[in-house]
């Protein structure tokens, strides 16, 4: 029987989940107290809960339905856990789905942080035809132009540019680049205090970034360089942020939290030989820190070596690492692309029988288990399926897996022929049926 293939998450499921990991890349960054000595305090709720306000004031397409919806947030999703290249493929699903100018918006963003300079400007031409905002394409450009150090060009742009947050954003981020920081302050305050939801979240966590670096005001300068990298990564400014860290790195080579932050923004820029050196080098300053081996796992992961990837994402889950179902997701992801299924449903139990655990998780567990021949437990983890999501059909459809895993054809149909009833257009559970030989 053929298992089923990744069943579609509904719109509203795939909403609470975005809210849910929005604050995903601080939970990451969070073990960085970004001072040698350990002296500053790293900032805390503030940051989720502008992360939260994003949340709450997203574009959505308006031309594609659902389709394109469903894109642009499992895009989303791939973007907060750094995966640009998975939430390029989204974003561009979305765009070609009719998701209009929140789509082609999002692709610019993933185009950029992959260093994709032509395919950026093709779609800031696209949003012009589209009708973007200028305001939304001045931003692009200079950001464009930031990254390729055209700083004049981009100051030009700026200058010439009407009035708006996104105006001030690009001379606040022109300013950290050439270390005018009281002109930095200045203009990351018109943003804060402006009418662009994202940039005014943005502009906050920068703020932050000197607001830390006040407290302490007989640290050095390269505290404040790095304060203001791991704020430049949260805003998803890494290509700005790295010069900055390599800096800081060569002048202090044992600074623990500036590798950790550079070794985090080459491996979400790809760079992932030079994640690995940055994230080896911060290992060794500090080998029991979950969030080094966290990304060590995941750098050894984008790499394709497996062993080591489970090897280091098992010593962030046996330290602490939080979110800790994320660490488990992994280790299950990469344990079974080296074969070791048995490592794999461990974690996928744990997933599936959490509290919170939603359906996704079952599917994997079942899944595996099923690889395994553990048929019937299987069976039992789709049972409490079905009773925990009552109107689901891909309930019914794992059921129905199980169900004929264990050679119970009739109550396979059954399971199938429900899954059917309550969502006539779930094309898995009619190929199982058809796999069956129940369909007349």
């Amino acid at each position: 029987m053929r298992l089923s293939p990744r069943f579609t998450v509904p719109v509203v499921a795939a909403l609470l989940v975005v809210a849910g990991l929005l604050g995903y890349l601080w939970f990451e960054l969070q073990g960085a107290a970004f001072l040698a000595n350990r002296s500053v305090h790293q900032p805390g709720s503030a940051l989720l809960a502008s992360d939260l306000e994003r949340a709450q004031n997203v574009d959505e397409p308006t031309a594609g339905g659902d389709s394109a919806l469903l894109h642009l947030r499992q895009g989303d999703l791939y973007a907060l856990e750094g995966d640009w290249k998975s939430a390029e493929s989204e974003y561009q699903a979305s765009v070609d789905a009719k998701g209009g100018i929140p789509a082609l918006k999002k692709l610019a963003e993933a185009q950029l942080q992959r260093r994709e300079l032509d395919a950026v400007h093709s779609t800031i031409d696209e949003l012009k035809s589209a009708g973007a905002a200028i305001e939304d394409v001045l931003l692009l450009n200079v950001l464009v132009d930031l990254r390729t150090g055209e700083l004049e060009q981009a100051k030009t742009l700026l200058t010439g540019a009407g009035d708006s947050p996104q105006k001030h954003y690009g001379l606040a981020i022109l300013a950290i680049i050439q270390g005018n920081h009281d002109t930095a302050k200045t203009e990351l305050a018109l943003v804060a205090n402006g009418w662009e939801p994202t940039l005014r979240s943005y502009a906050r966590i920068l703020q932050d970034a000197y607001g830390e670096f006040a407290l302490f005001p007989e640290s050095r300068d390269i505290h404040l360089q790095t304060l203001l990298a791991h704020a430049l990564a949260q805003v998803q400014e890494c290509e700005i942020a790295l010069p900055m860290l390599a800096d800081v790195t060569k002048k202090q080579d044992d600074y623990r939290d500036a590798w950790i932050v550079q070794g985090y923004c080459d491996l979400t820029t790809e760079r992932y030989d030079r994640a690995l050196s940055s994230l080896e080098r911060a290992y060794s300053l500090d080998p029991e820190k979950p969030e080094i081996q966290y990304f060590l796992g995941r750098t050894y992961a984008a790499m394709n070596d497996p062993h080591n990837a489970t090897t280091f994402l098992q010593y962030a889950l046996k330290n602490g690492f939080q979110p800790e179902s994320e660490v488990r997701r992994m280790i299950a992801v990469e344990a079974q692309a080296g074969g070791d299924f048995p490592a794999a449903l461990e974690q996928l139990r744990v997933l599936a029988t959490a509290s919170g655990a939603d359906l996704a998780n079952v599917e994997s567990y079942v899944k595996v288990a099923l690889q395994l021949q553990n048929t019937a437990e299987a069976s039992s983890a789709a049972q409490d399926a079905v009773k925990k999501w009552p109107d689901s059909a891909a309930a019914y459809d794992i059921l129905g897996w199980s169900l004929a895993a264990q050679k119970d054809k009739i109550k396979a149909q059954a399971a199938f022929e429900k899954a059917l009833q309550l969502d006539p257009t779930l094309e898995d559970a009619k190929q199982n049926l058809l796999n069956l030989g129940a369909v007349k």
